[in-house]
């Protein structure tokens, strides 16, 4: 395989290149001469006779024509002798590989094909063989656009196709989008991107009529990789796939004139185009030419050189004239100096009107605060109110005690609501049950009368018998009713103990949970002790340690931020103070404190990049102030007081931020009250018992619960007094104590479920017994009611004994009635209960709706002083940014004062470095003009010579560098213009080294494959002229001229197609692209030239090694053998503007 070279993937638009050889197109090159070029032509110039003779001893140039190397005829003995010593070896390796089943390409070669809305194709896909394809079908049926898909899809030019000049013209009729999808297998050791392509690339190109073109280059999965057409043509090129060669892909048009009508000079450069020999000579013309234009222009080049020492020269002479220009610039000098100083009087003016202006801003301060010190009282007149409402609201007290009895009465009235409903369902009952009666009274009436009539003579035996059975079935149904009411009562008196054993279950669940919660906790704790151990800044937050390193790296602004603040905090008795602390002040511990606030985003980005959220940061200057002041007696304690601050600057604070100087401690809410109570002058208090105390100086107060810390709150580590072994122990400790109330917990439940489990087991049984009884109950009484039909209808039965019958159902019915008379009058006795209930229930109601009332109405006024607190804070907020803004113009003002001041010192300074002191300078205008005058005279002196002196010495050192920065260019560039020919000569003569080789592996093939159909040929190429001819013999030809070898213009059409297809062979042979294509081969071929060109085609494709082939032949394969490496395609056609082409 030849060496793999870049493929550019051409746009539609680009023209073909032209095809040559290089012995045709362009004229060889001897080897360079030694000499350099030769000296530019003699100048009438006076006095360049030195410049001339110094540059040629500088540079030694001559030019380097470049000699034509005439093109001659090859040797044909030395033609002859190469051809003796590689044809055998060709041959041996043709029919050894003739013999040898080729391999299957890992990369390169077509997987699949896809086409939407593509020439006549609604859509169209299917899958390729690894080696010989054919897609045969009607002419018409769009086999063709196969071939033109692919050359789309992999970047070809619309042209090559021969079936459009653009993409538009591949757009299906009416639709204005196509997309075409090719999968190209990527496996094995050098497949393209493995890991990021996989085993399948898959490219999709979409164009629209609009001329719009894109690219997706996916993986197999479908994930776009590229959309580049650089990548893909990085991916042909490594796969060495040439789109547009016509070796590769040859499409229908270019096939039949390459079958019919070609001639030698086309044949030949099909020849170059197909193994890309013209493309290296087009790329080996290009250098040539290059090198001989880089040649002229550094023949240009070396005739400056005189002329930038000529330049040099003048330069120089002109420097001379112009430095005695330097005395005149003495009186500029001068007044230069009274200038300086009269910019610093100047400048001294500004200041005293900055220190004005600065006093002016400052008087309006004290206006502004007056007016924040109003709405101040203001905000704390409402807030006194809505202390006093809230106190108002809480001695209201609670009505939870009303809720609880209406709760009960409700309770009530539902039970009394529920016995009436089941009263209403007995009494239906009982009226069912009369109905029932009446109707069996009215049957025994009719009865007796029918008695009279029937026969006295009826069998006496057969009524006792059916009279016995009937009184067994009765005895038995009662007996049956006793059982199964037994059974109703004992499951009614299980079912409260299995409810509430269900309950226990579920609470005993809940303390579980609650367990299991704590003891994730607790491990948590343990968790968090251990990377203490490691770390002490761990409880602080979150990779700590690198946020105090990267604090000491970083610079600021001001003073490095100090902080955690636990650092430098500690509580004195943590047993007793320890859980109010860290509740209050716990999330502080973690802060830090900046003293200047363009830190404050430096310090809040680097803790948030480690994964602190909501930084605490204090911006606070280093200020000690007295706190004294601030503190109550001492016999009081205060939060402070009760802590170990080891820092005076973070006391400080915590002083402003917390208030810890004046917040009460005490161990109870009671004693918190008396604290303050005693003290007298108001204030706040935190108990031991988690309570917040405040009391008001005019009096009253109020409390408010302190929610404790979870067990897992990372604040638990604060305060403790020990080390992190200690607090580890304590933590593992009581973790295990709460894992062995689990293990109860869970026995517990175990024995519960277990007792649960049995309940239910015997309730279902009960169930079941009961079921039992119900249908056995059911069974002995239609047994019952059976009998006694039997007894009233074929027994004949006296009158008395139905008289008596009668006699039993009017007590039942009366039995009934008094039933009915009892329940109706507990029904009304429950009614009569139900009156006072709801009195009652209505008697809470308007104490639960009049407490309401009072309730809002204090909470309206609540509402109404809370707004008028808030407005004030707004108006105290307003004004404090006003006064913040004003405070900012004075210190603007200031910074500008301090600005101009020190910018007149320093001005003051530079004058007197400048010279001494001019006293009663004019103005800086005057003498800038005076200045500017005198300055304009030395100018127009100045122009004379062209420069000033400093201009001028400027020019001699750039003229001097540009002299032999030039002289050192065009050395470098001769010697690197012959080393660029040399190469091209070399590669020149690979090239043709190249070509010879091809050429006779060509006629080998060549006279190999005609050998197939029993003729003989040979392949004439005369490279000098460009020109491939094809000599063949037929076996007929072989009888009738003698062996005489004929053009294959004279052949038959199937001869000379068959003559082509063999030439094409054997130039496959001499590319390296996995793919080969060809359309509609065979249209001149008759039956038996196509039979032999197939299986010719069939055996060369099996026995290429790594190489896949697509075949469209509009004929059928029915005399063609198809072996397992052949893949049939077969098309219909298509139905054209209606629906989906059929594929098989």
């Amino acid at each position: 395989m030849p060496p793999k070279r870049a493929i550019t993937i051409h746009s539609d638009d680009e023209g073909s290149a032209p095809e040559s050889s290089p012995a045709s197109k362009r004229a060889r090159t001897q080897e360079d001469s030694d000499t350099g070029l030769a000296s530019r032509p003699k100048r009438a110039t006076k006095g360049k006779g030195k410049s001339r003779q110094r540059t040629e001893e500088a540079v030694d140039l001559v030019d380097e024509e470049e000699d034509a190397v005439e093109q001659t005829a090859p040797d044909e003995d030395e033609e002859k002798r190469f051809e003796e010593e590689h044809e055998e070896e060709i041959r041996e390796n043709l029919m050894s590989k003739g013999k040898a089943q080729g391999g299957i390409a890992e990369m390169g070669i077509i997987e699949s094909i896809e086409m939407h809305q593509f020439m006549c194709h609604k859509y169209l896909t299917f899958q390729f063989g690894p080696q010989i394809n054919f897609i045969i079908g009607h002419n018409g049926s769009g086999k063709s656009a196969v071939l033109s898909a692919l050359t789309v899809a992999l970047g070809g030019k619309a042209n090559s196709t021969g079936r459009g000049s653009g993409l538009k013209s591949f757009i299906r009729e009416g639709q204005s989008v196509a997309e075409v999808t090719v999968c190209l297998k990527n496996q094995g050791e050098e497949a393209y991107k493995p890991k990021d392509y996989g085993k399948t690339i898959v490219i999709t190109r979409r164009f629209t009529r609009e001329g719009s073109s894109s690219y997706k280059i996916k993986s197999k999965e479908g994930k776009v990789v590229s959309t580049k057409r650089e990548e893909l043509s990085a991916i042909c090129d490594h796969m060495n796939i040439q789109v547009d060669n016509p070796m590769n892909i040859l499409t229908q048009d270019a096939a039949r004139q390459f079958l019919s009508a070609s001639q030698p000079a086309d044949k030949y450069k099909f020849f170059l185009r197909g193994t890309q020999l013209s493309q290296l000579s087009e790329e080996y013309q290009t250098c040539l030419e290059n090198i001989s234009q880089t040649q002229k222009v550094l023949k240009r080049k070396s005739e400056v050189i005189p002329d930038l020492q000529d330049a040099l020269e003048e330069a120089t002479a002109r420097f001379r004239e112009a430095n005695k220009a330097r005395e005149q610039r003495h009186k500029a000098d001068e007044l230069k100096k009274e200038l300086a100083w009269a910019h610093v009087q100047t400048k001294q003016d500004e200041l005293q009107e900055k220190l004005e202006e600065a006093a002016k801003l400052s008087r309006r301060l004290p206006k502004i605060r007056e007016q924040i010190a109003a709405a101040n009282k203001e905000f704390e007149e409402s807030s006194q109110l809505v202390q006093a409402y809230e106190e108002e609201n809480h001695n209201l007290g609670s009505i939870g005690h009303l809720h609880e009895m209406r709760n009960e009465i409700n309770s009530k009235l539902k039970t009394n609501k529920q016995k009436l409903a089941t009263m209403n369902n007995e009494e239906k009952e009982m009226l069912r049950g009369l109905k029932r009666v009446n109707d069996a009274i009215a049957n025994l009436d009719a009865r007796i009368q029918e008695e009279v009539k029937k026969d006295e003579d009826a069998s006496k035996e057969r009524r006792d018998d059916l009279n016995r059975r009937l009184e067994e079935a009765k005895v038995s149904c009662d007996q049956a009713e006793r059982q199964l009411q037994d059974l109703k009562d004992e499951r009614q008196q299980r079912g409260p103990e299995t409810e509430k054993i269900k309950q226990d279950i579920q609470k005993l669940n809940q303390e579980r949970e609650q367990l299991k919660r704590s003891i994730v906790e607790c491990q948590e704790q343990v968790r968090m002790c251990v990377e203490r151990e490691r770390n002490k800044v761990a409880r602080f937050g979150t990779n700590m340690d690198r946020v105090m390193a990267d604090i000491q790296r970083t610079r600021w602004h001001g003073n490095k931020p100090v902080g955690p603040f636990g650092l430098f905090v500690g509580v004195k008795d943590p047993a007793q103070w320890a859980p109010i602390i860290r509740v209050q002040l716990g999330a502080l511990m973690s802060g830090f404190a900046v003293t200047d606030a363009r830190d404050r985003k430096t310090l809040e980005k680097l803790l948030k990049g480690h994964g602190n959220r909501n930084p605490s940061i204090v911006i606070s200057e280093v200020d000690l102030f007295d706190y004294s002041r601030g503190e109550p007696p001492e016999g009081y304690l205060t939060v402070l007081r009760a802590l170990e601050i080891s820092d005076e600057y973070i006391l400080r604070v915590l002083i402003n931020q917390a208030h810890v100087e004046g917040t009460f401690l005490a161990p109870t809410r009671s004693d918190a009250d008396s604290v303050l109570l005693q003290y007298g002058r108001g204030g706040t208090a935190w108990s031991g018992d988690l309570y917040n105390v405040r009391r008001f100086p005019e009096g009253g107060g109020q409390s408010s619960v302190i929610h404790a810390l979870s067990m897992g709150d990372p604040r638990q580590q604060l305060f403790t007094g020990n080390d992190a072994t200690a607090d580890k122990q304590r933590w593992q400790e009581r973790g295990m104590k709460l894992e062995q109330q689990y293990n109860l917990l869970s026995q517990q439940i175990d024995q519960l479920k277990q007792t649960e489990t049995q309940k239910d087991r015997e309730a279902r049984s009960l169930a079941k017994q009961e079921s039992d009884m119900l249908r056995r109950s059911r069974g002995l009484k239609d047994q019952r009611d059976s009998l006694q039909i039997q007894v009233n209808n074929d027994m004949p039965v006296g009158i008395s004994g139905l008289q008596d019958s009668r006699a039993d159902m009017v007590k039942e019915k009366e039995a009934y009635e008094s039933q009915w008379q009892t329940l109706d009058k507990e029904r009304k006795e429950v009614n009569e209960a139900q009156r006072p209930l709801l009195e009652e229930a209505n008697v809470i109601k308007k104490q639960i709706e009049e407490f309401s009332e009072l309730q809002v109405g204090i909470q309206n006024k609540i509402s109404v002083e809370a707004v008028r607190r808030l407005n004030a804070q707004n108006t105290a907020t307003h004004f404090s940014e006003k006064l913040q803004a004003e405070e900012a113009k004075v210190t603007t003002a200031e910074d500008v004062v301090k600005t101009l001041q020190t910018e007149f010192e320093q001005w003051t300074a530079k004058a007197t470095e400048y010279c001494e002191r001019f006293e009663n300078p004019r103005k800086a205008e005057d003498v800038q003009k005076n200045l500017e005058a005198v300055q304009t005279a030395l100018r127009e002196r100045e122009k004379k010579q062209g420069a000033t002196v400093e201009d001028m010495t400027i020019e001699v050192n750039k003229k001097k560098a540009a002299l032999e920065t030039a002289k050192k260019d065009l050395k470098n560039m001769l010697s690197l213009n012959r080393a660029l020919r040399r190469s091209v000569k070399v590669r020149l003569a690979k090239w043709h080294e190249f070509r010879r080789h091809i050429a006779l592996r060509c006629k080998v093939y060549f006279s190999y494959h005609l050998s197939n159909r029993g003729y003989y040929g040979k392949v004439l190429f005369d490279h000098v002229n460009g020109s491939l001819q094809l000599k063949v013999q037929t076996d007929d030809q072989t009888s009738t001229q003698n062996s005489r070898e004929k053009d294959p213009r004279s052949l038959s059409g199937g001869e000379k197609s068959f003559s082509t297809i063999c030439l094409l062979l054997s130039l496959w042979e001499s590319i390296g692209c996995p793919i080969r294509c060809l359309d509609e081969f065979d249209v001149f071929m008759d039956a038996v030239n196509r039979r032999i060109s197939m299986r010719m085609m069939i055996d060369t494709a099996n026995s290429s090694n790594n190489k896949q082939y697509v075949l469209i032949t509009p004929q059928d394969m029915t005399n063609i053998h198809v072996s397992p490496s052949v893949r049939v395609h077969r098309m219909t056609d298509p139905e054209r503007g209606q629906g989906v082409l059929a594929f098989q």
